[in-house]
């Protein structure tokens, strides 16, 4: 597995400006990393339940993806698989974590865990698989292991 030090959050107002941003695809693309999806998640399951992010989720990342002039192909844009074993990495985390934390002390805790690591899809899947166009257009299954 790589290693990384993820960027983390200094307050709330960021995570909201990041999955608000999303929502209304105003977010700068700049500013759409690894840390911003995983914020964006816990920010949708955990601050506003008026949204299904299970059936929401894969459209507002596509449009917004088109919004800032990228594609959802078969090689680039949306992912399907890595969406949802991030998705549910998310709620597992949350599962174990105090509610009445600031929302940028869960997603930093989240980030530090090994829920949040970029590579943690490849516990978990092999390369070939995770990275097929398959998996970019419909959830798979895993090949190395369950997901927990």
């Amino acid at each position: 597995m790589t290693d990384y030090k993820p960027r983390l959050f200094h307050d709330d107002a960021g995570i909201v400006h990041i999955g608000e941003g999303l929502i209304a695809r105003t977010l700068p693309r700049v500013e759409w990393t690894h840390e911003a999806h995983l914020a964006t998640t816990t920010y949708l399951l955990t601050r506003r339940p008026d949204i299904d992010i299970d059936a929401a989720l894969p459209g507002l990342i596509r449009a917004y993806n088109e919004s800032v002039g990228g594609v959802n192909s078969d090689s680039e844009g949306y992912h399907e698989t890595i969406t949802r074993v991030f998705l549910h990495g998310v709620r597992l985390f949350l599962a174990e974590a105090d509610p009445k934390e600031p929302l940028h002390e869960l997603v930093n805790e989240l980030l530090l865990s090994p829920m949040g690591r970029r590579d943690w899809p490849l516990r978990f899947y092999t390369p070939a698989r995770l990275f097929s166009v398959e998996a970019r257009r419909d959830f798979i299954s895993p090949d190395i292991a369950a997901l927990p």
